[in-house]
């Protein structure tokens, strides 16, 4: 690259540091966020930029290298652990999961003896605990003790059937990579990812995290239009697999995923993967074919975007969202984080500017518009899964939803109280129908679900005689209740 064009382009990532940094300025100005980070690594440049506050308890200012927990970002590094082990031969993925983990027991009908190591990682398993919180074991023994304890929940499907979101799948994957490496989740996390990726500011406690600066999350109270801070930093240790303990920075981050464009290189140089298993983890395993449900590959979800393959994992925490974004055709990466729910929005619209005003890249519309359903009585019942119930039932000709939270003894209100910031009533919504089966929730603009809201459509699968069997939103399915698949216990 000659001199002229490097110019050109570092120009251009100023511009765009410039456009997040301003982005994040006015959402933290509007007194709904504390702080927001983000980053943009593209073809061998790198730009980072941090606004506002980490905790506006202490007001420690966010800066470039403040840390935070990654969340749910970090199964697509439990994915990475696995295919590691794959060409170790120490796991073959289309073996039982059962192999690695005999004590494992879920409650029946569940088919335990079906269960793949593949299914895990592809969100294809259908264990019913994505709400589901052990927190009586800490340390070394938490993920042991997890799986110990899902012997209280059963499936929503047969494995493989569909495509579901699943925590709990991640987390015995956590545990079979306990089993066949003899270390513990946490210590192969920095072994085998953080070391070798050059992540040197990461770390998975909270006694790490407090000897740098690490944000902590809040909450917006509507009512009195203010932000507080969480009481809770992180999840139970035994979700450490799916992403309760890991505290990254941007860069750190950034290093990551362009570990994934290099295809297993890190930034190091080090090799942490084989050019094979990175495009294993980045081809489409199972795809639904519904627009709200994300092709998944071995780990990473797929946004897809016209011809573009875009990979793109969010991670939530008490109180924070964080997003990690790879374009491997441009070799561009983006990731962000923010202390506060709000954080969501802003990073689905930085991401989007980034792939439709900087790399140009066009993506037709999911929605076009309403279409007219003659009857939609066949949708209404009941649909629930892990501590969560949905009600749906015809109001004036529409569809009606009524969610609600129903934690089965005090631990799990807990927490699940300390990572909502507490559990409003949910109001009923409307739903009007926008394609086969597929519904947008009402009064909320249509192209919002041409980007990254898509995921809030509702959709409905499976059944007979009109009645569908799952109600699908947000990647995760609920079952009709009542229906012969599994009924979970947890």
């Amino acid at each position: 690259m000659d001199d002229q064009s490097a110019t050109t382009r570092n120009g251009a990532l100023d511009a765009v540091g410039e456009h997040l940094r301003a982005e994040a300025r006015r959402v933290c100005g509007s007194g709904r966020m504390p702080g927001f980070l983000a980053g943009v690594y593209h073809a061998g440049e790198q730009i980072v930029v941090a606004e506002g506050v980490a905790n506006i308890a202490t007001g420690a200012a966010m800066t470039e290298d403040t840390g935070y927990l990654a969340g749910s970002i970090t199964k697509v590094m439990t994915a990475t652990l696995m295919l590691q082990c794959v060409e170790r031969g120490q796991v073959e993925l289309d073996e039982r999961v059962t192999t690695y983990l005999p004590e494992l027991e879920l409650a029946p009908p569940a088919k335990v003896a079906e269960l793949r190591v593949r299914h895990l990682l592809n969100h294809t398993n259908g264990i019913d605990g994505d709400l589901f919180w052990p927190d009586q074991v800490k340390g070394r023994d938490a993920l042991k003790h997890y799986v110990e304890e899902l012997r209280r929940c059963s499936t929503l499907f047969d494995p493989g059937e569909y495509v579901s979101y699943s925590n709990p799948g991640m987390l015995v994957a956590g545990r079979v990579l306990e089993v066949v490496s003899g270390r513990t989740y946490h210590d192969l996390l920095e072994r085998e990812i953080f070391g070798p990726v050059g992540m040197a500011d990461s770390s998975t406690s909270p006694e790490r995290g407090i000897l740098r600066r690490t944000a902590v999350g809040h909450f917006f109270d509507p009512a009195t239009a203010n932000l507080r801070r969480t009481d809770m930093f992180m999840l139970p240790e035994s979700w450490s697999a799916c992403g309760s303990t890991a505290i990254v920075t941007i860069a750190d981050l950034l290093a990551f995923a362009r570990t994934h464009l290099a295809s297993g290189v890190a930034p190091t140089g080090t090799r942490v993967l084989s050019a094979e298993s990175a495009e294993r983890m980045r081809t489409v395993t199972v795809d639904m074919g519904s627009p709200n449900v994300s092709p998944i590959g071995l780990g990473w979800p797929f946004f897809p975007f016209g011809e573009t393959t875009v990979l793109v994992h969010g991670g939530s925490s008490p109180g924070g969202a964080a997003t990690l974004l790879i374009v491997p055709a441009h070799e561009l990466a983006f990731a962000a984080y923010g202390n506060s729910s709000v954080a969501i929005a802003l990073a689905d619209r930085l991401a989007l500017w980034l792939l439709r005003d900087y790399l140009h890249l066009d993506s037709p519309d999911i929605v076009a518009g309403t279409i007219e359903v003659s009857d939609v009585r066949g949708y209404e019942g009941t649909y629930g899964s892990n501590q969560f119930r949905v009600d749906v039932k015809v109001v004036d000709g529409q569809l009606e939803e009524t969610m609600a939270f129903e934690p089965f003894d005090d631990t799990q209100a807990r927490i699940l109280n300390g990572f909502t910031g507490g559990m409003p009533p949910f109001p009923p919504h409307r739903l009007v129908p926008v394609g086969d089966r597929l519904f947008a929730p009402a009064g909320v603009p249509l192209e919002m679900f041409n980007g990254f809201g898509r995921r809030m459509l509702v959709s409905f699968h499976g059944g007979t005689d009109g009645r569908p069997a799952y109600r699908m939103v947000a990647g995760r399915m609920t079952r009709r209740i009542g229906s012969a698949i599994g009924a979970a216990t947890c």
